[in-house]
């Protein structure tokens, strides 16, 4: 029977994966049933990774696996948002990892399943080593495909090391970069003038193949160090685009994660978008996907820091109106889509206080997963190291009577460098006695006791972060920490409300805290060991995570966030501070606001505020505006006084 010609070609390398048969002969392991478990590919932008997936996914497919592919840049971090999008892949509903275990090994003898862009996902790793691939039947392979290695414990648990193969991308050799080349029509000349400047790297040689075939001179760059040849050819590339619109086009779509026509539309109003949008998606670096387009992420970051250190103004200008049109159609988004809009503000965020809380470096070296009964020994060992004898017997009581709320980390070697205690107080997780008798928790409950929640809304309480060498001070374990927090932010949004922490060094990490909206509760606290245990509580605000999100955006890039008044908390909230209201004046401010650039007459604001307690005192109304004034501070010209009649609110534009 003669061969199809789709078998023909799935057999063959692609020309963009040349000089990579090694690493696909390694991938293809996956496939015997004697061979690794998982795959972990990893390297620098540019390097090649997703290309050699596309070939191994054709190769495997043509030797009889199944292959289902995920693109992390999608995939919202949690349990959920990886059932949902791993569900519409294999075609059915999966509603936890049994089903979706059962459901991937029903798809073939031999099934592959690929996350690329892996470190998209870093924070649900934990879950998807301890949780999800143990549940996989032995039919099933996975490959994790990412510029980061697999943390530690992949290959450090035991039984796991075994099941684990490591691959990291390097630059292709003379023979097959020189072969990249002559595919791309360069002469035998340029192409060893490319191959000494590019050094075999794959993206780069693409793009110095384009700028010589555009006859652009080439730069002379053979001692500089490989991101700055990419970043130097990226530029050349897009000088060499024909037309000075597209450049912009291009130039605007690279400060945002995602472009879509309502996003180009509000960053170039003058503008046609479709227009826009279809010369973006013709250029070779730009791949289209269900949520918008993408721009090859290494290209992008050099394209956005060219034009933020060219034109400030101009890179400002198109964050802010991302800003504004993202912020919009949030609060119409679906719940399916709720997630796209929270990692688009996460792009825009620059704030190093605010990336390193979501994106701290080197993290990868550690993994974060919840403490076993084998772990005792070395957790007290920490917290004899860093605390005294009370604040010891308290976290150590904690660890006897809730080893649940215990997360620990560790490093490359499985050794455990660092502990966190986080539970949500109405899990029951400890009794309600213990809880109130607690020196920190007893003060949190009361806090919560003063000023509630409202119903539906959660609250976290985060006992403490030790790491094995620093204690509480800045560390790598204290970066794998609060990355890890972040996903239960994830998990629980959009209901969780309040997180409580407890901080001894407050001077430290009071400016920290207060960058990401912290503010340190003067009523709620301990003294433990001499040492006072300060309480820092951030109040998400209504519209949880994703608001809170927004409003640090907001404050970065100087926006006005529209949520000025936070009802359920009885706030006023700008700037990323919070300045708590009396009950009057919420009052007040919650009716003018409601009918922004409307005269209030002072006797309605007396007949619907103080009704039968008005004690007939004339200027009541005017002391309570003036305080509100004081406490808008640089926004007080909002509240305009109407000569004769009343009171209006009316918001200045930016």
């Amino acid at each position: 029977m003669a061969s199809r010609i789709g078998d023909i070609v799935a057999t063959r390398v692609p020309a963009d994966c040349l000089g990579r048969e090694y690493e696909l002969k390694l991938l293809e392991r996956l496939l015997v049933d004697d061979g690794p478990v998982i795959a972990g590919v990893y390297g620098i932008g540019g390097i090649g990774k997703s290309t050699l997936l596309t070939a191994f996914a054709a190769r495997a497919q043509q030797l009889g696996a199944v292959v289902v592919q995920l693109d992390c840049r999608v995939l919202e971090p949690t349990e959920r948002g990886f059932l949902s999008e791993l569900g519409a892949a294999v075609g059915t509903d999966l509603r936890n990892p049994d089903n979706a275990a059962h459901a991937l090994e029903l798809l073939g003898r031999r099934v592959i399943l690929m996350l690329d862009t892996y470190e998209r996902f870093r924070l649900m790793d934990s879950w998807l080593r301890q949780v999800f691939v143990p549940s996989l039947s032995d039919n099933v392979r996975i490959v994790l495909c990412g510029r980061d290695p697999m943390v530690a414990g992949w290959s450090t648990a035991p039984g796991w090391h075994d099941l684990t193969v490591m691959l990291e991308l390097d630059t292709l050799n003379d023979g097959d970069a020189l072969d990249l080349l002559e595919r791309s029509q360069v002469s035998s000349a340029d192409a060893r003038h490319i191959l000494r400047l590019t050094r075999g790297h794959p993206l780069a040689l693409k793009l110095a193949a384009a700028a010589v075939c555009g006859k652009r001179r080439m730069v002379d760059l053979e001692s500089a160090v490989l991101p700055r040849v990419v970043e130097e050819l990226t530029q050349l590339y897009v000088a060499e685009i024909g037309d000075s619109f597209t450049r912009r086009v291009l130039n605007a779509a690279s400060v945002v994660r995602r472009t879509t026509l309502s996003l180009l539309s509000a960053m170039l109003p003058d503008a046609p978008p479709q227009d826009a949008y279809e010369r973006l998606r013709a250029l070779p670096f730009v791949a289209m996907t269900r949520e918008g387009l993408h721009i090859h992420d290494t290209m992008q970051q050099t394209i956005a820091a060219a034009l933020k250190a060219a034109d400030p103004t101009t890179y400002r200008e198109h964050r802010r109106a991302a800003w504004r049109r993202l912020r919009a159609e949030f609060r119409n988004a679906g719940a399916s889509e709720v997630w796209r809009y929270t990692a688009d503000m996460l792009y825009i965020i620059e704030n190093p206080v605010t990336r390193d809380a979501f994106f701290p470096p080197n993290t990868h070296l550690l993994a974060v997963e919840t403490a076993s009964p084998a772990d005792g020994p070395a957790i007290e060992t920490i917290v004899a190291r860093h605390e005294g004898d009370e604040a010891a017997a308290w976290l150590l009581g904690w660890w006897r009577r809730a080893p649940r709320a215990f997360r620990v980390v560790r490093d490359q070697q499985g050794t455990l460098t660092g502990f966190y205690v986080l539970f949500e107080p109405s899990s029951g997780v400890c009794d309600v006695a213990s809880a109130e008798a607690d020196p920190v928790v007893g003060s949190w409950l009361a806090h919560l006791r003063r000023i509630p929640v409202a119903p539906g809304e959660r609250v976290l309480f985060c006992l403490r972060w030790l790491g094995a060498a620093n204690g509480e001070a800045p560390s790598s374990e204290q970066g794998a920490v609060w990355l890890d927090m972040k996903r239960s932010y994830m998990e629980m949004r959009p209901h969780l409300r309040r997180i409580y922490i407890p901080v001894v060094d407050i001077v430290t990490y009071g400016p920290i805290a207060a960058g990401l909206g912290f503010r340190v509760l003067e009523d709620a606290g301990a003294t433990l060991d001499g040492k006072v245990y300060h309480t820092a509580m951030l109040d998400f605000g209504q519209q949880s995570v994703d608001g809170w999100l927004a409003g640090l955006v907001a404050t970065e890039l100087g926006i006005e966030d529209d949520q000025l008044l936070d009802a359920d908390a009885r706030e006023l909230v700008f700037g990323g501070e919070r300045v708590p209201l009396t009950r009057r004046e919420f009052a007040v401010m919650q009716l003018l606001i409601e009918r922004p650039g409307t005269a209030i007459t002072r006797d309605t604001l007396l007949d619907k505020i103080w009704g039968a307690d008005y004690d007939g005192s004339s200027n009541v109304v005017d002391a309570v505006v003036r305080l509100l004034r004081k406490k808008l501070g640089a926004r007080s010209s909002y509240i305009e006084s109407v000569s004769g009649l009343g009171y209006r609110f009316r918001r200045r534009q930016d």
